[in-house]
């Protein structure tokens, strides 16, 4: 308990709580929709937004929001309309992102000292106004998912049938892939845009192993994420290790060892 003394103990608490609702909630749709190399796509272009903060001398988590957004639409539309389908623009978004932001990272004057930490993630040095995008972040997921949750339901286990009953399903999957970009930029400051796939889908995938009921699985992978992430922090600071690998190693453990026990139970 000494180490809650320090300021920016607390803050990486916050934030890993932060996060973990996050991911949590958006995980879910995420694993049952089985998009999770969109989620990915939308992180890695979201690099573009973070060099547009450097270039544009503002906070590169700020830039970032309005860049992954537009990622997530490109990739949604993209998908739905062209002929190539949704892995082909993917990788389109995924490399012009990461390419827009090494230029913007070039062309921005001086040098990006915590360029790394955005990468790989540091959540040991997110600040206060970190944590106020965050929360508002959050509160925008949670209050979209209360007032739609019947359309992301019906989309991510029936989109045909959802569309023949009614639901702009168009509408509805393009507001997901929104979603799912506010919660990379809220991941970011965690585990990097490199690893946070991990943290969007491990909970969720997890959580699925011992129940099927959404809500009593959104809930139990906020819990997961909670319990993994802060274990993850306290071994990044006990054994002074990078904090995004650390979390995303023992996220990786933690579904290892529940793929053991339910190979146990069914055996």
């Amino acid at each position: 308990m000494d180490i809650l003394q320090y300021e920016f103990i607390r803050n990486a608490l916050i934030a890993a709580i932060l996060v973990s609702v996050t991911c949590g909630i958006i995980g879910t749709y995420v694993v049952i929709k089985r998009i999770v190399f969109i989620g990915g796509g939308i992180s890695h272009a979201a690099f573009g937004g973070i060099g547009l903060g450097y270039l544009l001398g503002i906070n590169p988590i700020i830039a970032t929001i309005p860049f992954s957004i537009l990622a997530a639409l490109g990739i949604g539309t993209i998908g739905k309309k062209s002929e190539f389908g949704e892995d082909t623009a993917i990788g389109i978004v995924w490399a012009v992102g990461m390419a827009l932001g090494v230029i913007f990272i070039a062309l921005s004057p001086g040098y990006a000292p915590d360029l790394f930490s955005y990468l790989f993630g540091s959540i040991l040095a997110v600040t206060s106004f970190d944590l106020i995008i965050m929360l508002i972040l959050n509160v925008i997921i949670i209050l979209t998912v209360i007032l739609f949750h019947k359309e992301f339901l019906a989309i991510s286990f029936d989109e045909e049938f959802s569309e023949v009953v009614g639901v702009p399903t168009k509408t509805m999957y393009l507001l997901l892939l929104c979603l799912v970009a506010l919660s990379v930029v809220v991941l970011i400051r965690a585990v990097g845009v490199i690893l946070v796939i991990a943290l969007l889908t491990i909970p969720a995938a997890i959580s699925r192993r011992f129940t099927h009921n959404i809500k009593n699985l959104m809930l139990l992978s906020i819990f997961i994420a909670i319990v993994l992430t802060i274990t993850g922090l306290y071994l990044s600071y006990i054994f002074d290790l990078p904090s995004g690998a650390t979390i995303v190693l023992i996220l990786g453990i933690g579904f290892l060892l529940s793929s053991l026990f339910e190979y146990s139970i069914s055996t």
